[in-house]
């Protein structure tokens, strides 16, 4: 199968998916990662997604009729850790950056929640978010629906569902037989990781959750680190099924460069084949590969963490059975981020044109 581009995908009729009304192609959309990764992606594709004070789209700005993040919940360290521990709750890191990125305003309020303490006994670190989320934790005694209420204050343009209710964390195998317990402590390590695992492994999603990824048309896995924000969504017990037995359009996104203590020296076809380790079966159809060159400057940056662009080994990847899409899909800055415009173009694209043909 040949290298589906972004110019050649352009070509393609757009109207072959469910419609919203009149002409107009609508897609329902879930994305499925953490961290930084999946809050950049969700900032493009919320450009798609209808304001709720919005009674008419201009032509292509409500392609997407539902949106929704299904966001890891695995997190121990930092002020997430601390309030983990602190009132029993799950993390709310990652779900409080996916709802600023689906924020109506990303102006006061979602600054306000964005905001971390310089000081203060007990307060110092700790996100403003975070805060507030344990606050409707505390009072509600539901984390789900104390981040629904907390979606709902930031007016956020989607679904934000945790991947699992449960407390979990996480364990890793290493390359030398040793067991590393805590994502932070995963990531601290410098040895290899062979196998992550759950802890409890029995842990259930949400049922909002698999209803999220059953109803989609377009399904994002990525970007994000490896194992502690893309994996470790795919442990939870029925998640790697659902994604299987899906309908919809499954698209890997993959990281821009390999990260230290989780994927140095990998390639992208390496990283799809650990994903598959774990996920026991296949679950992409296309795979969004940057292909544009990174700058020295860049590179040097990276090279303190022995990090380094991952090599686009396009027929290793075609050969797992997943269509590449390939492009410039990244934004350099005091890091190397994707650029959430094109990525978020490119992926509805993909979700428009539906699965690939065998050829």
């Amino acid at each position: 199968m040949s290298t589906l581009s972004v110019e050649r995908a352009k070509t393609h009729r757009m109207a072959s998916r469910g419609r919203a009304g009149g002409n107009r192609p609508s897609i329902r959309v879930a994305a499925i990662g953490g961290g930084s990764g999946l809050s950049t992606l969700l900032r493009g594709l919320r450009q798609y997604v209808a304001s709720p004070n919005q009674e008419e789209c201009a032509e292509g700005l409500c392609l997407i009729s539902d949106l929704a993040a299904v966001v890891t919940v695995t997190d121990n360290g930092g002020s997430s850790g601390r309030l983990r521990r602190d009132f029993n709750m799950l993390p709310p890191g990652d779900l409080r950056n996916c709802m600023v990125a689906l924020s109506e305003d990303e102006h006061l309020i979602s600054r306000l929640f964005r905001h971390r303490f310089k000081g203060g006994e007990g307060l110092e670190g700790h996100s403003f978010g975070n805060l507030f989320v344990a606050a409707l934790q505390e009072m509600t005694g539901d984390f789900a629906q104390a981040i629904k209420l907390a979606s709902q204050v930031l007016a956020a343009r989607g679904h934000i569902y945790p991947v699992t209710d449960a407390n979990v964390s996480l364990a890793a195998r290493m390359d030398d037989g040793s067991i590393v317990e805590g994502e932070t402590e995963i990531t601290a390590s410098h040895k290899r990781i062979v196998e992550l695992m759950l802890d409890p492994p029995e842990a259930q999603p949400l049922p909002e959750t698999l209803e999220a990824i059953e109803r989609a048309d377009l399904i994002t896995v990525g970007p994000g680190s490896l194992f502690t924000s893309v994996i470790t969504n795919l442990l939870v017990q029925g998640i790697p099924e659902a994604l299987a037995s899906s309908k919809a359009v499954r698209v890997y996104i993959c990281n821009l460069m390999t990260q230290a203590n989780e994927s140095i020296h990998l390639s992208a076809s390496q990283h799809i084949e650990r994903i598959y380790e774990h996920t026991r079966q296949p679950v992409f159809d296309y795979a969004l590969i940057n292909t544009a060159p990174v700058s020295q400057a860049v590179l040097q940056r990276y090279a303190v963490e022995h990090a380094a662009p991952i090599e686009a080994d396009i027929d290793r990847i075609e050969a797992l059975g997943v269509r590449c899409m390939t492009g410039n899909f990244a934004a350099e800055g005091d890091v190397l981020r994707h650029d959430a415009a094109p990525v978020a173009q490119a992926v509805l694209r993909l979700g428009l044109l539906g699965r690939p043909r065998a050829e």
